[in-house]
């Protein structure tokens, strides 16, 4: 079914079938939500999964007794309540989420609400351990976090990088691949797939494998930016790849519709012609509006750490409207512009960390991507208002991150790139940002 004929049949909102509360009435009201939770079918075993999906990577944090970050559970306990109110039914974790943390506070969260109101999601995140006694571990560590007899849906995670090799040692060799098949023909795993990082020919690599695993859904990363202008160097273009899982009538669940948040936190001039078209709407909406206009889109990921967050999505999803052609054509233009500002491209998924050497990477790159998008890099010491820039950037920069966790201290072991699913070149941003702030200390610039 192509787009114009899937917005002519769901788009508006027409199929009564498809659409989950949002709450109480009074509570739509308040928070300026209307209509009801866009669902899509699953058409492979009937699910109904609300479009927005619950990415469990980026839990609330507090610090407990001794000063040490932990997952605040009072906070997530209440996000999953109020989301799960609304009609979102899609809960996507990892045993490597949040240092090791996530699924357990998921599980917690969900556990307190009936078993047939949420789908999860998790994976066989085997990275560096292809052996089979520890994936085995780790699977059935699983079950025990998220407090489930069953997986809605069971993920080979980021595969891609390292070719089919990578996959091999990760899943066949050791038995994994055989092992997972069995466990969806026992019903322990309902829905088998994969989420994928990488280039066009590792793709079309892992999609051959289809024929001989019939995976049920694939999730990939799609964003009006990596639409058409990818790296293509390790990244391929998402229209490429909705084309071929559209072709083979594969569900998809999208990963990075925000890019990293940075579709939230745009340019000056990007963020102000969105504006211009819709006052009223958030920068983010345009990029959920715009994944979720495609009809092979199952679900749409989305990390919300604050109540504001989960509130501004349920205001794109409840009642949900497809972008126009025109609209798309828009962000396309947009999209172009984007790639003009020399930001670092950090999704801020925090694979990376910890660094050995105590660097706050993902802080360092998205305080450097909030100046560049809001203006305030100081460009040379003739600027006008060079000293006020210098001044905010080196002092924001000192107050975002401590000075023993900054880019200076990177000494370019490069232990942080294997892990990178954008694969950046981590320690030449680090090193280009230090080597940035140093002639900004010495107004050499």
């Amino acid at each position: 079914m192509d787009r114009r004929t899937f917005l002519k049949y769901t788009g508006a909102g027409a199929a009564g079938a498809m659409l989950a509360g949002c709450g109480t009435d009074k509570k739509r009201r308040q928070e300026g939500i209307s209509g009801e939770m866009e669902m899509r079918l699953n058409p492979g075993n009937g699910d109904r999964v609300s479009l927005l999906g619950y990415g469990c990577m980026r839990w609330p944090m507090t610090k407990d007794a001794d000063g040490k970050d932990i997952i605040d559970q009072e906070k997530v306990n209440a996000l999953v309540d109020r989301a799960i109110e609304a009609g979102v039914n899609y809960f996507d974790t990892s045993p490597v989420y949040l240092q090791g943390e996530s699924e357990k506070a998921t599980g917690i969260a969900l556990a307190r609400h009936p078993r047939s109101s949420y789908l999860i999601a998790t994976k066989l995140s085997n990275f560096g351990i292809p052996d089979h006694d520890l994936s085995l571990k780790m699977y059935y560590n699983s079950f025990e976090e998220l407090q489930t007899e069953w997986f809605d849906y069971y993920l080979m995670h980021a595969i891609g990088r390292g070719g089919y090799a990578a996959f091999k040692q990760r899943y066949e060799d050791n038995g994994m691949m055989d092992f997972v098949m069995a466990e969806r023909e026992a019903g322990r795993i309902r829905q088998l797939g994969f989420s994928f990082h990488g280039s066009r020919p590792q793709f079309d690599e892992m999609i051959a494998l289809h024929d001989k695993y019939h995976f049920d859904f694939v999730q990939i990363e799609m964003n009006y930016v990596d639409w058409k202008h990818a790296d293509g160097v390790m990244n391929v273009n998402a229209d490429y790849l909705y084309e071929q899982l559209d072709k083979r009538e594969i569900p998809i669940v999208v990963m990075e519709p925000l890019l990293g948040g940075r579709l939230a936190d745009l340019p000056a001039n990007v963020a102000s012609q969105l504006k211009e078209r819709d006052p009223d709407a958030s920068l983010a909406s345009w990029a959920f509006r715009f994944v979720g206009t495609y009809p092979r889109i199952l679900t749409v990921l989305s990390g919300m750490t604050y109540m504001e967050h989960l509130e501004d999505n349920l205001k794109t999803f409840c009642g949900f409207e497809p972008l126009t052609d025109e609209e798309i054509d828009f962000l396309e233009r947009m999209a172009v512009l984007m790639k003009e500002y020399p930001t670092v491209n950090c999704t801020n998924c925090k694979y990376c960390m910890p660094c050995p050497y105590g660097i706050d990477i993902p802080t360092i790159f998205k305080h450097y991507n909030t100046c560049v998008n809001e203006g305030l890099v100081p460009q040379s010491a003739a600027q006008k208002d060079f000293k006020r820039l210098r001044k905010a950037y080196l002092t924001s920069y000192g107050k975002a991150v401590p000075p023993e966790r900054q880019a200076d201290h990177c000494i370019g072991c490069k232990q942080c790139m294997v892990h990178c699913p954008q694969s950046i070149n981590i320690p030449h941003e680090l090193h280009r940002i230090d080597h940035f702030v140093e002639r900004m200390k010495r107004e050499t610039l």
